[in-house]
């Protein structure tokens, strides 16, 4: 257990963004991108809009969860240490119509993606109510690990010496990338995460794993993502498969690539769309549940910069 200087703190809070990991229903580990705020408690607040409910839905079957603060873009910082966070989590089942009980959270998230604004425009309000219709999710930290800066991140080795393997499953999408999230399993079944730089080879994914990441055999991923300095242009790819252990090194056999967001075609962002009202509705009819009203102007008040000198 590291306990956070000021500084530690202070870098932890510039991050735009974390990886966030839970345990699906077979215990393998599943890893997003997420914006998180840090309470003046101690715990960490995340939300999650109805249409991607999974994560939320991992937290109350299963508490584990972690989150890596590892790619400083827009932060303002100058190679800032990497920070690893485990802890449990919770995600009560109320849906959060408003701001109420996470003022700050959308303060913050406000002011660092402005585009996010535009959503509540009355023209815009039925696209983007799926956004507003979020659950909370509370971490409690129990761990906590500091590690050296992304520049410094060593190079992972092919296994026995293999050679590229362009034609492997995901290699594509990961040689976009420079780095890649490694989400795994330690030997208690809990989830951790480590940047790494996977190097394809013939079996699969070599990967480097540092001392202080106990991984073990088992279901693992690699995530790659992207945002620019005002979290817009998100792009983000999920390679699941196998971890296994070769030698004195990790291989990541791929199996499955998920891309939530698509791969860049022009009809992605009308098929997210209407992925993400489908699984709103399939949220709430599931519970017997009336779509709630978004409290737009609620939202609004969070959303409207106020003039210089006016308030505190």
């Amino acid at each position: 257990m590291t306990v956070l200087d000021a500084a530690s703190l202070d870098v932890l809070d510039a991050y735009r963004t974390c990886e966030f990991v839970t345990l699906a229903r077979d215990g393998a580990p599943v890893v997003w991108p997420a914006a998180v705020r840090r309470r003046a408690d101690g715990t960490l607040l995340l939300t999650t809009s109805l249409a991607f409910a999974q994560k939320a839905l991992n937290v109350r079957r299963d508490g584990r969860v972690a989150l890596l603060y590892s790619d400083p873009t827009g932060s303002g910082l100058d190679h800032p240490p990497q920070i690893f966070v485990g802890g449990r989590a919770v995600c009560p089942d109320d849906i959060m119509t408003g701001p109420v009980g996470a003022e700050d959270y959308w303060r913050m998230l406000f002011e660092r993606q402005p585009h996010s604004r535009s959503y509540l425009a009355p023209g815009v309000r039925r696209l983007m109510e799926w956004y507003y219709l979020r659950l909370l999710i509370t971490v409690t930290p129990e761990q906590v690990v500091v590690r050296p800066p992304l520049a410094s991140l060593p190079p992972s080795q092919p296994a026995n010496g293999e050679g590229p393997a362009s034609l492997l499953l995901g290699a594509t999408q990961l040689a976009r990338y420079p780095t890649a999230v490694l989400a795994a399993c330690d030997k208690t079944g809990a989830p951790v995460l480590a940047r790494t730089r996977p190097v394809a080879t013939n079996a699969g994914f070599a990967v480097g794993v540092p001392s202080d990441c106990g991984v073990t055999e088992g279901p693992a991923a690699l995530l790659v993502h992207r945002h620019d300095e005002r979290l817009n242009h998100m792009e983000n790819t999920l390679v699941r498969g196998e971890l296994r252990q070769d030698g004195e090194g990790w291989l990541l056999v791929p199996g499955t690539v998920v891309e939530p967001m698509g791969s860049g075609r022009p009809l992605d962002a009308l098929r997210v769309l209407r992925r993400t009202k489908r699984a709103t509705a399939r949220y709430l009819q599931r519970r017997g549940l009336p779509r709630p009203p978004v409290q737009w102007e609620a939202f609004r008040a969070l959303a409207t910069p106020k003039p210089k000198g006016v308030g505190s």
